[in-house]
């Protein structure tokens, strides 16, 4: 049996439900001769760790009350009545992570799994690799941070895996790679990267008012609480960076040229989300109309997607043909077509869910598993 030890950073929805799915998968990896040794689970204020991360793990039963209290909105210290090892205290968490980052990189190796959606854990990750760590990434803003943590991250490429940062489960990231490994050189990438603008520009096609359908979307869950964390677009920015980086634009965040889908004034600095949602979006109502019946005069369709092509790298929306496979795109799913040498007229198109705790934690999982040959 190979024993992967590992260590997660964030309990939010993903980081609980891949604790979930490494409990319910005992068996399975049991199959194929796997085990994945919990040594340690990491939230912004605390962390919960096995007595001795050499021999031993955080049981099944501590990783379900993990998930228990954190969905409670309970802090991970109320854990030490189980007999677990607790240490709370924002700087003393990341000194104690990073000392079992170093005692098992250099004895076993160690998957250090990033869910949170922190900037603050970049510096860690950038100390961790060096200590013979492999990383599994869900969070973008590692990624997505300065060229010299970019180059620092991914300075053992293969001991790092992200495919979760884009796409959730999708194979956006092996993929990509995949072309580029084999020579084929990718000059062009459009795609649907947010499910909730998807839905949102599917649903204006069929003549719904803007403001109703963002309220819909937030109503089902589609949404961060405030919608302009979705509308602002910087979401799809990330992904956009990261994928333009894999193909070897040495950008920065700022270098994407962004559009958001409500003016300056309407921002959470200017407007809080209450009067946003009453009386500010259904201002924007007609400006999106006319733009939806002008697409639809030329034979188009809007969508909000991302380009990467030569020196272009911009998000915003995009009249495209209502017969291509962004064009027929429809509710929350992501679209994603690459064009390369050998995919020239026809593009590699992927598509499904890119979004959802459970989807993305499944890629985590199986990023994870995909690193297993770097173990003894």
């Amino acid at each position: 049996m190979k024993n992967i030890p590992l260590l997660l950073m964030g309990c939010g929805g993903v980081g609980r439900q891949l604790l979930q799915h490494i409990v319910s998968c005992r068996s399975l990896h049991a199959q194929q001769g796997v085990h994945l040794r919990v040594v340690g689970v990491c939230d912004s204020k605390s962390l919960v760790f096995a007595s001795d991360v050499i021999t031993r793990e955080l049981n099944d039963q501590t990783l379900s009350e993990v998930c228990r209290f954190k969905s409670n909105g309970s802090s991970l210290s109320a854990l030490g009545d189980l007999g677990e090892c607790i240490v709370n205290g924002n700087t003393e968490s990341k000194r104690k992570v990073l000392d079992i980052a170093a005692l098992l990189g250099k004895a076993t190796g160690l998957a250090f799994v990033d869910c949170s959606a922190s900037s603050e854990t970049i510096r860690m990750l950038n100390q961790v690799v060096d200590m013979g760590c492999c990383v599994v990434l869900a969070n973008k803003k590692p990624l997505t941070s300065t060229m010299e943590d970019y180059d620092k991250l991914v300075s053992y490429p293969r001991r790092i895996r992200h495919e979760s940062t884009v796409g959730a489960g999708l194979p956006v990231i092996a993929s990509l790679n995949r072309l580029i490994s084999s020579g084929d050189p990718v000059h062009r990438i459009i795609g649907s990267l947010s499910g909730t603008l998807g839905y949102v520009m599917s649903e204006v096609e069929d003549g719904k008012p803007f403001s109703e359908v963002v309220k819909a979307a937030k109503n089902l869950g589609f949404t961060e609480p405030d919608p302009r964390d979705d509308l602002s677009g910087m979401d799809v920015a990330r992904k956009a960076l990261i994928l333009a980086r894999l193909l070897g634009r040495r950008i920065n965040l700022d270098s994407i040229k962004i559009e958001s889908l409500y003016p300056d004034e309407m921002g959470p600095d200017a407007m809080s989300v209450e009067e946003f949602l009453v009386s500010g979006i259904v201002s924007l109502d007609n400006d999106v109309q006319e733009r939806v019946k002008k697409a639809s005069l030329n034979g188009n369709v809007l969508r909000y997607v991302c380009v990467i092509e030569g020196s272009r790298c911009e998000v915003g929306i995009q009249e495209l043909p209502k017969d291509s496979p962004l064009g027929r795109l429809r509710g929350s799913d992501n679209v994603l077509e690459m064009y390369s040498r050998c995919y020239k007229k026809q593009p590699l198109v992927i598509q499904g869910a890119g979004a959802g705790n459970d989807t993305t934690a499944a890629g985590v999982l199986a990023d994870i598993l995909d690193i297993q040959d770097l173990f003894p």
